[in-house]
């Protein structure tokens, strides 16, 4: 008989037991989340040896008694902060290097665009070496009113730049290949005392070398002469390297020196001085010497010559210099051109074939000296013929045809071009040798002209000889002629200037000037004619008051207020005239400014 196994348990009992069971600490603790443990590892790690040189403790350890310096501090660099360290002075290096390349590279481009700026505003030939083309740039920079902020123009420095540009240019190992110099050292002048340095004072023969080196050698030696005429009188300390004017040096050449501004310098001595510069007339008779220029550059210098001379007080010697500059005009004239001018009186004549615009200049110039010394009666008549001849021109002024308005995008694309591309050497200028056009500046020229022989007309209108109240009708009708040339001198200027283009500032410019100078003469003519009607008022009163005739009397007496009431009138239309003609002047200037702000000097419209 079988056994019963219901007995017998139908569910295995697991082995393992629910329980987790107790490892007796076998397993790692619990791991903290701020400690780094090794679980990942297969076996436990052995414990790391503590080490005198690994050993970093977690604080200082305690001095002892025995002495402060006997237990040594745990070394505070280790290997992961030098490595970090490194790292920093890498990074620290990389952007001081980038920093000082981009500071560098920012003022190298600065640099850059000042050159372009002052080479586009004051051309250099482009043969010149870049050293002389940059100390004409210096020179012309240093010569703007506006370059110092105290406004007070360095001429020094400007004789000096334009000292050592000469020297360059007649050096034949630098820009003076092919000029033949004078081997007598005598003859030449030394810059800074230097026997390698230095520019001769004789003429030389420039004519080997080309147009456009000639023309900045003739800028170079105008600017030399400008900066010696505002040096003359001046004095320069070898000991102290500064100059001033004569009148404070201490010597005895100067017994009564002036004492000098507060907060100035001590005055120089004189046995530590020198001349500041070479006398003007050693670079104006140097350029009126030399071969190669056109007959108008020898003439500028001769005109500016002779207006120093004039500024100096020695008039005869001056007019022996516009004389000069007359024989350099005629000398240039075309064969067959006879009897142009009157040499003794400087008239043109009236039945001249050919005048050159260098004789216009020369005779106005010759004119324009008489009447500043006194001669209004030889002045006169040169003004009339210089007139005469500028209404005689034959050759008419035709305009520029209308040019149509290029596109917006041809407008950008040319302004792109124009500051990436540097403009060429402007082209030579005439030489004055041929016949004027009568264009819209020549008519400015022809109002200032007429202004000039009213001013004359109005200044001569004095006569002695008559008595008060007839003198002073015969005063006020020469007047009256003067201040009609006046008159028509402004109509023509103002009316000019209206019409010219606004492209051409230089000519703008011109007629602006012509047009401030009549309107000057026309204000202080009416002025004096009012002022002189109101002196001689009490000597029509009394002639009225001794007429027999009461009726007549009565009316010279109207007649007298009328005219007195007529220069009132005058004298508020002038007014109004000259605040109309003061915005026309200010708009010039604005005109003016805004191309010499503008961008590389001209504006740049894109739209």
């Amino acid at each position: 008989m079988l056994t019963s196994k219901i007995s017998i348990a139908r569910i295995i009992w697991s082995r393992r037991p629910l329980r987790p069971p107790n490892l007796n600490g076998q397993l790692l603790g619990l791991r903290p989340f701020t400690q780094n443990s090794q679980l990942l590892l297969v076996s436990k790690a052995a414990p790391r040896p503590e080490l005198p040189y690994l050993y970093v403790p977690s604080r200082l350890p305690q001095a002892s008694s025995s002495g402060p310096f006997q237990n040594q501090l745990s070394r505070y660099l280790t290997t992961e902060r030098k490595q970090h360290f490194k790292q920093e002075a890498k990074v620290f290096l990389k952007y001081l290097f980038i920093v000082n390349v981009g500071i560098v590279s920012l003022g190298l481009l600065a640099a850059l665009i000042s050159i372009e700026v002052y080479e586009r505003k004051y051309p250099t030939p482009p043969e010149w070496t870049f050293r002389s083309r940059n100390i004409y740039r210096a020179a012309r920079k240093i010569e703007e009113p506006n370059y110092s902020s105290s406004g007070v123009v360095g001429w020094q420095d400007i004789d000096n730049n334009y000292a050592s540009l000469l020297s360059r240019l007649e050096d034949p190992d630098l820009d003076g290949t092919g000029l033949e110099l004078p081997d007598n050292d005598e003859d030449r002048v030394w810059v800074f005392g230097i026997r390698k340095l230095g520019f001769t004072r004789k003429g030389l023969d420039v004519s080997v070398k080309s147009e456009q080196w000639r023309r900045g050698y003739y800028a170079a030696l105008m600017g030399a002469a400008r900066a010696a005429e505002n040096l003359d009188e001046w004095v320069f300390d070898r000991t102290r390297g500064m100059s001033c004017p004569r009148e404070y040096m201490i010597g005895p050449s100067n017994p009564r020196p002036k004492p000098v501004p507060y907060g100035a310098a001590a005055p120089p001595l004189e046995g530590n001085c020198d001349p500041a510069s070479e006398p003007p007339q050693t670079f104006y008779m140097k350029l009126l010497t030399s071969t190669g220029f056109t007959s108008g550059q020898r003439l500028d210098a001769a005109l500016a010559y002779a207006d120093y001379l004039d500024w100096k007080g020695l008039h005869e010697s001056a007019e022996e210099m516009y004389d000069w500059g007359i024989d350099i005009a005629m000398g240039a004239l075309p064969t067959g051109a006879n009897n142009v001018v009157n040499t003794r009186t400087g008239i043109i004549n009236s039945d001249a074939t050919y005048v050159s615009s260098n004789l216009l200049k020369a005779t106005n110039a010759l004119a324009v000296h008489h009447a500043q010394t006194n001669k209004l009666s030889t002045a006169l008549p040169i003004f009339l013929s210089v007139l005469r001849a500028r209404k005689q021109l034959s050759l008419p002024y035709v305009p520029d045809p209308p040019k149509e308005d290029p596109s917006r995008l041809q407008r950008f694309s040319s302004s792109v071009k124009w500051v990436l591309v540097s403009p060429p050497y402007p082209p030579p200028p005439p030489t004055g040798d041929e016949a004027p056009i009568r264009t819209p500046q020549a008519i400015c020229e022809e109002s200032a002209i007429m202004a000039h022989v009213g001013e004359i007309l109005f200044a001569s209108a004095q006569d002695d000889a008559q008595p008060p109240l007839a003198k002073g009708q015969k005063t006020l009708q020469k007047q009256q002629q003067g201040l009609s040339w006046t008159r028509d001198a402004v109509d023509i200027s103002e009316s000019t200037l209206s019409s010219m283009s606004l492209n051409s500032l230089d000519e703008r410019q011109t007629c602006a000037d012509c047009l401030k100078l009549g309107m000057d003469n026309w204000s202080m003519m009416v002025r004096k004619i009012l002022e002189d009607q109101q002196k001689i008022w009490p000597a029509k009163e009394r002639d009225v008051g001794s007429h027999r005739d009461w009726f007549w009397g009565r009316q010279n007496l109207e007649v007298a207020e009328e005219d007195e009431d007529r220069w009132q009138r005058e004298l508020q239309l002038v007014n109004e005239r000259m605040s109309h003609v003061q915005r026309l002047l200010n708009r010039e200037d604005s005109m003016k400014k805004a191309k010499e702000a503008s961008i590389f000097g001209t504006g740049m419209i894109f739209s």
